[in-house]
């Protein structure tokens, strides 16, 4: 049985109660993820319907991984699961905003914390460089997934 609402009304969708998610001509939804505690963005990801199923089922989030073209459960191998805290729809259901504590405290597959561990500076004319604002990872990734190379990757 599906946990969604058909989008009947633009009335219905924006002020209804009922979870009416408007997936994208390819089947994914935008997802923001943050830290309940910090407000810190730690992740942008998509979901399809079954990942946004299970991760309002099991209180875990989970993901459509577009490299890997399959359903992706956060922290299965890593073990950094993101329990969500809280899950928030905009107002015409078409992304998402999960709140979440993370086991191990890092989100990012490169070992940072947050997939957002470079600032882009602005207001300049030249090609800009990168700055880290994260000083060091949280754990090694080739300890945690390997060292094979990601072919999706690039």
């Amino acid at each position: 049985m599906s946990l969604f609402s058909p989008r009947l009304t633009v009335e219905q969708v924006e002020e209804g109660h009922g979870l009416a998610p408007k997936f994208g001509a390819d089947g994914l939804i935008p997802v923001v993820t943050t830290d309940a505690g910090s407000g810190e963005v730690l992740m942008m990801g998509v979901m399809n319907a079954d990942a946004l199923t299970r991760s309002i089922r099991t209180g875990e989030a989970h993901y459509w991984s577009r490299s890997r073209q399959c359903l992706w459960h956060k922290g299965a191998t890593s073990g950094l699961v993101q329990k969500i805290v809280e899950m928030r729809i905009d107002d015409d259901q078409d992304a998402i905003w999960l709140r979440v504590e993370v086991s191990g405290g890092a989100s990012c597959h490169v070992g940072y914390r947050s997939c957002f561990y470079r600032a882009v500076p602005v207001g300049g004319a030249k090609v800009p460089t990168l700055i880290f604002t994260e000083a060091e990872k949280v754990f090694d990734p080739v300890q945690v997934y390997g060292d094979a190379p990601n072919p999706t990757r690039l």
